[in-house]
């Protein structure tokens, strides 16, 4: 097997440290994104997003963040506790320092940011020396009990997801930071793990995995192929959840009732079994799921669940509504997973769900002003964004989010031998090393509809070049220097130019946006109205909000934010949808504005990820 397949292979972790040659039946890949240190975003939102989190991530106490670590292996700690569910009384409480490292080990890369990375570095030295205190390679926030409760089938909240988080925040700490302590630490977690599981039998085990875990089958496939370790790949099996995979091995959808994001990671970790091993029923377990739910359980967002689960048949969504739609994990999740099988098909419709979830499920889910985080991503009608309180929720969401506004780089651009693929329009500088070429996008998108892409190179050289024509564009054109290219790609597929590059070309690409609608699968009545890959969004003011009703209340252990003030009424529209331009019209050129005309009640209109502090309506009821 060539080392290059081998890499593709792991683009699930990326920028590894240490690699070392797998099982030689490990498939390669079509597509592979590149290291987070290879793209650096340009001014534009997502820097802007980037930014904020930065600070957000940089403004959390490290020691509050240890504290319960040192207090669990009896180490002094004079720190004030953290609150929410990272309170001493919180089950689930450690998670977030997984999180952390891996936030901070994906914007050391993403930034180049020194700082960011010896934060990192200091962390993983404070819990390597809460687990050479404890003594037996254990590393938490809580105590050995909690599994012990968890083998004998009595009640505990999480602890296998919580390990989780802190075991895949190790590994990217040494992945993509270079710490080698953090493999070591990691790897002493690994053989307690191995240890605490290998008396169980199968049936035993099967029951442990019917409690929450985490991606612990995709961490220890992970790390087996970052070691080379059989007995880790053999260990990840053992988190295969079986009852969960048959059905959709066979292509049956039996999600109706199931907590979404409890098993969306597990499909993650099947799609690192077929990565490692290439059997094929792995592929097909992750291939379908990412079908139904991307079809037939997204939103117009490109987000799933409804208060944290699956409640419906497929299809079935417009009874789906509430303040608790969409978790934001969920979302995280299936981009991750997205990835994945992008680089199986390269097929450009994981690159269209891609970034309409990246835009609506992702990036208006911090609050620009401090970088709290939601938790839910309200898809009821007369509600508000309900962000958290500092230092007083620690939601999972607010974990996965930090991770997500850390890594904005790592879908733009994916690679193999023939070429490059442009699959996001983001403002941002690749450094494809390997071919010695480098390749700026300059855009404003969404503001501007199209992009700009400068080749830079000091040797002709010869790839193609793949752009992504959305699904959602009216129609396209391309100019090579400054000439109108012929054989435009339809939408919903690449525009290819398979030439010898110079330094200095450009490629300018125009991708004409219009108003559609995105119905309900069950109710063509109830729709949201979409410009590009854009859910627009009717500003419903702000009554009744005040900045106390804005934030949620300080979390209490296993509660989640709650409103306090209740919705209003959002206007119906009165539209066909093949006249929707009649009946919503664009404020401005400059401005991503609109407003409806002809309406009983006229309301404004912009798109999702840029509204706060303000009620607003996704869908709407058509008249």
């Amino acid at each position: 097997m060539k080392r290059r397949d081998f890499i593709s292979t792991l683009a699930a972790v990326g920028g590894l440290a240490a690699l070392h040659v797998p099982v030689s039946d490990a498939p390669p890949l079509l597509a592979r994104p590149f290291d987070l240190d290879r793209v650096r975003l340009l001014p534009g939102p997502f820097l802007d997003a980037l930014e904020v989190n930065r600070r957000f991530l940089l403004a959390q106490d490290e020691n509050r963040l240890l504290h319960m670590f040192r207090v669990t292996a009896g180490l002094p700690s004079t720190a004030e506790p953290l609150g929410g569910w990272e309170a001493p009384v919180n089950e689930l409480r450690g998670h977030y320092l997984g999180h952390y490292l891996s936030a901070l080990a994906k914007m050391s890369q993403s930034l180049g940011d020194a700082d960011l990375k010896a934060r990192g570095d200091r962390l993983v030295a404070e819990l390597a020396a809460c687990q050479q205190r404890i003594g037996n390679g254990y590393l938490s926030a809580f105590p050995e009990e909690f599994f012990d409760r968890l083998r004998d089938g009595k009640p505990v909240w999480a602890p296998f997801y919580t390990l989780h988080k802190i075991m895949a925040g190790l590994l990217d700490m040494h992945t993509l930071a270079g710490n080698a302590q953090a493999l070591d630490v990691l790897q002493g977690m690994a053989r307690w793990t191995g240890r605490w599981a290998q008396p169980l039998g199968d049936e035993h085990m099967a029951r442990v995995l019917e409690r929450e875990y985490g991606g612990m089958n995709e961490l220890l496939y992970n790390l087996a192929a970052v070691t080379a370790r059989d007995s880790y790949r053999e260990l990840a099996h053992r988190f295969d959840h079986e009852r969960f995979f048959a059905p959709l091995a066979q292509g049956r959808d039996e999600l109706k009732g199931l907590h979404a994001n409890t098993n969306i990671p597990k499909v993650i970790g099947a799609a690192r079994r077929y990565e490692l091993t290439g059997e094929q029923r792995y592929r097909r377990i992750a291939e379908y799921f990412w079908r139904e739910v991307t079809t037939q359980r997204a939103y117009c967002t490109g987000g799933t669940s409804n208060g944290e689960g699956w409640e419906t048949e497929p299809g079935v969504l417009s009874t789906e509504l509430s303040g608790y739609t969409q978790e934001d994990c969920t979302t995280y999740n299936m981009l991750k997973l997205t990835r994945h099988i992008f680089g199986w098909t390269a097929d450009p419709a994981c690159a269209d769900y891609y970034e309409r979830a990246l835009f609506n499920g992702i990036l208006g889910s911090q609050h620009p002003r401090d970088g709290e985080k939601l938790y839910y991503v309200n898809l009821a009608a007369g509600l508000w964004k309900l962000f958290g309180t500092p230092t007083q929720d620690y939601w999972c969401c607010t974990g996965t989010m930090s991770e997500a506004f850390s890594q904005f780089g790592d879908s733009i651009y994916f690679h193999n031998d023939a070429g490059v693929y442009v699959n996001l329009f983001v403002a941002s500088d690749l450094q494809w090393r390997e071919r010695g070429v480098r390749l700026v996008q300059e855009t404003r998108f969404p503001q501007e509809e199209g992009t700009t892409l400068r080749i830079q190179t000091g040797k002709p050289v010869r790839f193609a070049l793949r752009i992504r024509v959305p699904y959602w564009t009216t129609g396209g054109t391309a100019a090579l220097n400054g000439h109108l290219l012929d054989g435009f790609a339809a939408p919903g597929g690449y525009f290819v130019l398979d030439r010898t590059w110079r330094n200095g070309d450009t490629v300018a690409v125009k991708l004409p946006m219009s108003l559609h609608l995105h119905a309900m699968p069950d109710d063509a009545t109830l729709a949201a109205v979409m410009y590009g890959p854009l859910v627009l969004v009717g500003r419903l003011g702000t009554d009744g909000l005040t900045p106390d009703v804005l934030r949620a209340e300080p979390t209490k252990p296993r509660t989640v934010p709650e409103y306090k003030e209740k919705p209003i009424a959002a206007p119906e529209l009165r539209t066909r949808g093949s006249e929707l331009s009649a009946s919503i019209q664009r404020g401005s050129d400059r401005e991503l504005e609109f407003r409806t005309v002809g309406q009983a009640r006229q309301v404004t209109l912009v798109p999702f990820h840029t509204i706060f502090d303000e009620r607003y309506a996704v869908y709407w009821r058509l008249v």
